[in-house]
């Protein structure tokens, strides 16, 4: 037992230093992006499209956020758990987790840099009556009310955060109009001889929590969801923040086991996220210290936390690695009292760890795979460029210095075939610029499709054809349309992208051909996964209209605001893929431009040299020695170009913490 307290010891605070080294990582990345803006000024070789292109870079990378979600039914010491992961450096429970005080609403935790102080803003719960989504509310601060929160102060925040849970008292037919009352899931309201007339329901829809705590200043995100009616009466939580969580903590009550309101949360909300490739989904088996019988044996009582865990994992469908039995109570007594043998009980290092080392690096190839790697893509097209003008360098210097005594017909020959080039290059170019016009074209046909107004448009047809109806059977018929015309359009962005690269690699494979320029590798683009999304999307509707909270909540309210917040998603995801596709287009002739324009600009100054060096041969050696010059030079931009790439792809520093290969619990690494 002393070996574990020693070694939960050691592991504590590992989440955070992993944080640390991430956050240490985007700084490094934006600084080598600096470095390569700072390049592109100093040779005058920026674009308005490159440094635009950069700009969303950095501040993709200042706004990355590490969004962990938290998923629970009421009472399963979801919010005690986040105190204890996240919290315990305030000494006290920040978050309100007593008994009888629940998270109410959704709530998400982070850090805003826009703002210059602490806050609470609680969106109000009349706003449900309103056709509008969440997040487009995220944008009018003014319809928040807003509680500063006093970061010097832990009892101020503490009693400022009770606001999440507090409800309010209102009648049957008010919380009918909410989409918060049925009487089938109810009933439990009723009395034998009483019909309930007034009923308890959340304050608040949903509550934004900003404060410089160290992890969200760094890029934690947490989102904290409440209870399976919350899921299923804010239809935006399941189809795109869960979605959009990098992992998902499903806390289950070892006190309860797998109850029924669980396995439906797990079945209609929760495993879908698994569907979508990401593999962040573990479940947390909370209040363990309940197995913990005195009159047992430590072994005994081990084996009963070993079977209540594996039971879950077979009810849940996951491996038993998935499934990490914590109590989070003692968790965080064990942290606030150092108090390690007590911590190291809990286990909530062996989850904290998890997190660390591997959903945390998951995380680092995401944004590598994407911020990253279109960066990386821009640099390598410089310097690929730079690699073209050190080679056209090198050959003129080996043609001067083999004119070294020579007659004047050797130079005139040169001078000849130079200017064969020229033309060629110029003749070539009419068809370049009649390729330009037809890539133009379908420019412009690939982004009207994925414009706002075509969607707004197929949302038009889709209310016609619901004709007014928020039934069931109406919005079957509406989700169809509605489907069917967007899986039509992304099909056929899909064939013009696939024309456009074809036309692309036609342009790339004549210059190569006819000029030997560098082909390189062409930046791919696929609408696959947006269709991918597409798809998700209407499963998902296909599986909450199969779900019970179809039944347990008014029906038409609810499938009004289901299809509001597909619709706004499915806007976001247009506006997404038309910023993309634009993005692309305009990049993907970049490379060549340059390369064509470079070729030119050395064609032009060979043949001046040649013809400065044909009046008089008392030039031939200042030019060499220029040459030489300009070649030590290009090698200098070459490797400075290379120790920015270098630097892009900084690893984050190893884990002190390494997987074991059988059922992903997380040990000490051999030193």
């Amino acid at each position: 037992m002393l070996a574990r307290v020693d070694n939960e010891a050691e592991k504590q605070g590992h989440f955070k230093d992993q944080m640390r080294a991430y956050d240490r990582w985007k700084a490094e990345v934006i600084h080598a992006i600096h470095e390569y803006k700072q390049w592109l000024e100093d040779h005058r070789m920026g674009t308005p499209e490159i440094e635009l292109r950069i700009h969303d870079s950095i501040e993709s990378l200042r706004g990355d956020r590490l969004v962990i979600a938290f998923v629970a039914e009421f009472s399963r010491g979801k919010t005690e758990l986040i105190n204890a992961i996240f919290f315990s450096d305030y000494q006290r429970r920040l978050l309100p987790s007593d008994a009888g005080r629940t998270t109410m609403c959704p709530t998400e935790l982070f850090y805003d840099q826009q703002s210059d102080e602490a806050y609470i803003r609680l969106l109000p719960i009349e706003t449900r009556l309103e056709d509008i989504s969440i997040s487009e509310f995220k944008k009018y601060p003014e319809r928040w009310t807003t509680i500063s929160l006093d970061v010097n102060s832990p009892d101020q925040m503490a009693e400022s955060l009770r606001e999440v849970v507090k409800v309010k008292r209102v009648s049957v037919d008010d919380a009918k109009k909410l989409g918060l009352y049925s009487e089938e899931s109810h009933n439990h309201f009723k009395d034998d001889d009483d019909l309930v007339t007034h009923l308890d329901i959340p304050m608040w829809r949903h509550a934004l929590i900003s404060f410089p705590h160290p992890l969200l200043q760094q890029g934690l995100s947490i989102l904290d969801t409440p209870g399976l009616n919350a899921l299923g009466s804010e239809p935006e939580l399941t189809l795109s923040m869960l979605p959009n969580a990098h992992a998902v903590l499903f806390v289950l009550a070892a006190d309860t086991g797998v109850t029924r309101s669980d396995m439906d949360m797990w079945q209609f909300h929760i495993k879908t996220y698994r569907k979508n490739g990401h593999k962040g989904l573990v479940a947390a088996l909370n209040k363990i210290d309940t197995l913990w019988d005195e009159m047992k044996k430590p072994e005994e009582v081990e084996e009963s936390v070993r079977h209540q865990c594996a039971e879950t994992a077979r009810l849940l469908g996951v491996e038993p690695g998935s499934v990490f039995p914590v109590s989070a109570q003692k968790a965080l007594v064990g942290k606030i009292r150092k108090d390690h043998a007590l911590l190291a009980k809990s286990r909530l290092l062996d989850l904290e760890a998890y997190l660390a080392d591997k959903i945390l690096p998951a995380k680092q190839v995401i944004v590598r795979d994407t911020i990253v790697g279109a960066i990386d893509q821009m640099i390598g097209a410089s310097r690929q460029m730079v690699t073209q003008r050190l080679e056209a360098t090198q050959t003129q210097l080996h043609e001067l210095r083999s004119l070294s005594g020579r007659n004047a017909d050797v130079i005139t020959g040169l001078m000849r075939k130079t200017r064969e080039r020229q033309a060629a290059y110029n003749k070539n170019m009419e068809s370049f610029q009649a390729s330009r016009r037809i890539l133009s074209q379908h420019s412009k046909s690939m982004l009207d499709a994925l414009s706002i107004k075509a969607v707004d448009d197929l949302v038009a047809t889709t209310r016609t054809n619901m004709e007014g109806s928020w039934t069931t059977g109406g919005m079957k018929g509406g989700m169809k349309t509605f489907f069917d015309g967007t899986r039509d359009t992304m099909q056929h962005v899909g064939t013009l992208a696939e024309q456009t690269q074809n036309v692309v690699q036609a342009i790339y494979r004549k210059f190569h051909e006819e000029h030997g320029l560098p082909i390189g590798e062409l930046k791919a683009y696929s609408i696959k996964k947006y269709r991918i999304e597409l798809e998700r999307l209407y499963e998902e509707a296909e599986t909450f209209r199969n779900s019970p909270i179809t039944t347990m909540t008014e029906q038409h309210f609810v499938i009004k605001k289901f299809f509001i917040s597909l619709v706004s998603h499915v806007r976001h995801l247009f506006m997404k893929a038309n910023r993309e596709t634009d993005a692309w287009l305009k990049g993907i002739l970049i490379p060549l431009v340059r390369q064509v324009n470079e070729n030119k600009q050395q064609l032009d100054q060979h043949l001046e040299t040649l013809c400065k060096i044909n009046e008089s041969r008392d030039g031939l050696d200042i030019k060499i020695r220029e040459l030489e010059k300009r070649c030590n030079l290009l090698e200098r931009e070459r490797d400075t170009l290379n120790h920015i790439i270098d630097r892009l792809h900084t690893p984050l520093p190893a884990a002190s913490l390494t997987p074991d290969t059988d059922d992903g619990r997380v040990t000490r690494a051999a030193s």
